[in-house]
């Protein structure tokens, strides 16, 4: 693991300890990978994330949101109807609602069930590429930033994790969703300021 990624991975389990969560975070295994490379195309700095951190029953719960991430057995069963074909087969083009194979999902809300993913297309020099979400139940997918790279979604995660600390978590009110974003936003955009100026998380 390269030392941006072991550094937003190190953020995010101080920030699940703190807020008492002890999900599992494994080791997938190497033939594992190596199938999801082939299969869904996934980048270096994603599959190091699954070998050395598996998230196994990671929920990253604040006053607006709970990012659920899968673990690496799920991912493909998670594409099916979406990158894949019922079928297993890669889809060749966009589907008729706008998904496209190179969408790969990663997680999903907990509370809405829009799907957090990848886009694979977009891999820079470092193997990372941008995380995007969409409302589900919609007649096209609309894409919304919210990572400029895989690394940085991890580290946004962490602090919207330390910010939600300070908050009731299970209430849903306008006010308290609104002071939350409020105070998560500036942290957020010390990091990724294109990921705040797009809007899903302030």
């Amino acid at each position: 693991m390269d030392s941006d990624l072991a550094e937003s991975v190190s953020a995010l389990k101080q920030a699940l300890e703190k807020a008492g969560q002890a999900p599992r975070l494994g080791n997938a295994s190497p033939a594992l990978l190596e199938r999801l490379k082939e299969r869904l195309r996934l980048p270096r700095r994603y599959r190091s994330f699954l070998s050395a951190c598996d998230p196994h029953g990671v929920e990253v719960a604040t006053p607006v949101e709970r990012v659920c991430l899968l673990a690496a057995d799920d991912l493909e069963r998670e594409q099916s109807g979406f990158a894949l074909r019922d079928s297993g087969e890669l889809i060749s083009a966009p589907s008729e609602s706008g998904w496209r194979p190179e969408w790969i999902i990663i997680g999903h809300s907990g509370l809405l069930g829009d799907p957090y993913f990848l886009d694979v297309s977009k891999a820079d020099a470092e193997g990372d590429c941008p995380v995007y979400t969409a409302m589900s139940g919609t007649e096209a997918w609309q894409p919304k930033l919210c990572a400029s790279t895989f690394a940085m979604f991890v580290r946004i995660l962490a602090i919207n994790l330390e910010v939600a600390q300070g908050f009731d978590i299970d209430d849903y009110d306008m006010d308290n969703e609104r002071v939350f974003r409020e105070a998560v936003a500036p942290r957020i955009r010390e990091y990724d300021p294109a990921a705040v100026k797009a809007g899903h998380w302030s």
